[in-house]
C-alpha cells in the first residue's frame, strides 16, 4: 500500500500522520485499532493471518 492510502486511512482515524515514516504510520494504526504494534518487526515469521498489513509487511 502506498503511503498516500495510508495516510487517508489515518486521516480518517484522527491520526496526525506529519512526518512518520511508513511503518511508523501502520503501528500507530495498529496501536489505535487495539492491535499488536507490530509492523515490519516479525521478520520472516507472522501467526496473524488476518492483518491488513501482512502483505507489506512480510515482502
Amino acid at each position: 500500500m502506498k503511503l498516500n492510502e495510508i495516510k487517508k486511512i489515518s486521516k480518517g482515524m484522527g491520526i496526525k500522520a506529519g512526518k512518520l515514516r511508513k511503518a511508523d504510520l501502520i503501528r500507530k494504526i495498529q496501536e489505535t485499532e487495539g492491535n499488536f504494534m507490530c509492523f515490519q518487526t516479525a521478520g520472516d515469521y507472522c501467526d496473524q493471518e488476518n492483518c491488513c498489513w501482512r502483505s507489506d509487511c512480510l515482502k
